[in-house]
């Protein structure tokens, strides 16, 4: 077992960390701030290959693997989580229709995701199916052979209006699991309209609206997989979306520790430097430790998903759980550290607090992610 990234990942490391330095952390309280979606930032990760980072390379993806794309987010993330996270669910959309979809699917959709001339949206959360996603509503109803046609609510839904493409998670069988399917909604689709974008604690680079579809003609041949594999491919694609969001709180924390330890060798109290308080030093210690235990939980769980482990879901369950946990309580603990300047917007610390909440509630929240280890430990 090597702890150690390999020299092509090292470089991949370093390549994602200077583009973050030099387009995400300048302007990363200022999106927050005024709430803007950086398409143009996006754009230049995409030239990068950071649009479809384990999507295969024939249709425009970077053919990289999961430990690559963990590695990726931390660095994006530690200079603007909300952004990062963005990118991290555009990347599962755009893996998910690689994964999945026939040739002709793959190839009209992903060469302009891949680019992010077109952003996509995940599509499976509804206003009364959260947890319980087997249980959606929204349907779709085959007309002929040619289109199906959608009624329901999707919410919380990343991109909002500003997406190309929803991925979209809907029952055409029976109740349950196995009567859900998956189709792509394009954007200007009659039928297709939006809530109010969401006022929300942080995630403000990114907006967030509900998704409907009134009577909503979607062509057939935009069914991704077969009829039926619908709830598959979304538990597949948040698989992968685990370790993703997981990454962008390991990338959070790990900036909030920095400023954390930064901020210490130069404050003073009683004649000397906050640093050398035993008191500050545990604090420290402690934050460094946590960050370096979920990072290695990160790393493993990529690599389960990479091998295609049968314990693979288990792994990611884990290190989302973990990560997303200590990587809110190292935030809020640099925070303290600061004090009352950490209080305020003059520092980073309120906004990657403010961010990195929401970890532990999406992508299955952090209660479920116990539901899906204990399954799995009393099943073996």
């Amino acid at each position: 077992m090597d702890f150690q990234l390999s020299e092509e990942q090292a470089a991949i490391q370093d390549m994602a960390r200077g583009f973050a330095a030099d387009h995400f952390a300048p302007n990363a309280a200022r999106w927050d701030a005024e709430e803007i979606f950086p398409v143009d930032e996006l754009r230049m990760a995409a030239e990068l290959g950071l649009a479809g980072i384990y999507v295969s390379e024939e249709v425009g993806g970077s053919g990289l693997g999961r430990l690559e794309a963990a590695v990726v987010f931390e660095e994006l993330a530690a200079a603007c989580p909300s952004t990062a996270a963005y990118l991290s669910i555009h990347n599962m959309v755009a893996w998910m229709i690689d994964r999945f979809g026939n040739a002709e699917i793959r190839e009209r959709f992903l060469p302009k995701l891949t680019t992010m001339e077109a952003m996509a949206s995940y599509c499976l959360t509804e206003p009364g199916a959260g947890s319980d996603a087997a249980s959606l509503k929204t349907k779709a109803v085959k007309d002929g052979n040619s289109h199906y046609v959608l009624n329901g609510s999707k919410a919380f839904i990343s991109g909002g209006p500003t997406s190309d493409v929803y991925a979209v998670m809907c029952r055409t069988g029976d109740e349950g699991p196995r009567g859900v399917s998956c189709v792509l909604v394009e954007a200007g689709t009659p039928g297709l309209s939006f809530g109010a974008k969401e006022r929300k604690l942080g995630w403000n680079s990114q907006h967030t609206a509900m998704v409907n579809f009134e009577d909503c003609r979607v062509p057939a041949e935009n069914l991704v997989g077969a009829g039926g594999d619908g709830f598959k491919i979304a538990m597949a694609g948040l698989d992968g979306g685990r370790i993703n969001i997981g990454a962008c709180s390991i990338g959070g924390a790990r900036a909030a520790l920095e400023a954390a330890t930064s901020y210490a060798k130069e404050r003073k109290q009683f004649g000397k430097s906050i640093a050398e308080f035993q008191a500050i030093q545990f604090k420290l210690a402690d934050m460094a430790t946590e960050l370096d235990a979920a990072r290695l939980m990160i790393h493993r769980a990529a690599d389960s998903l990479e091998r295609r482990d049968p314990q693979a879901t288990m792994h990611c369950a884990m290190a989302k759980r973990m990560a997303t946990d200590i990587g809110s309580a190292i935030c809020d603990e640099a925070l303290q550290i600061h004090g009352g300047y950490g209080y305020l917007k003059d520092f980073p610390l309120e906004r990657l607090v403010r961010d990195l909440r929401v970890h532990r509630i999406l992508e299955g929240t952090n209660e479920i992610m116990r539901v899906i280890i204990a399954r799995q430990l009393l099943r073996d």
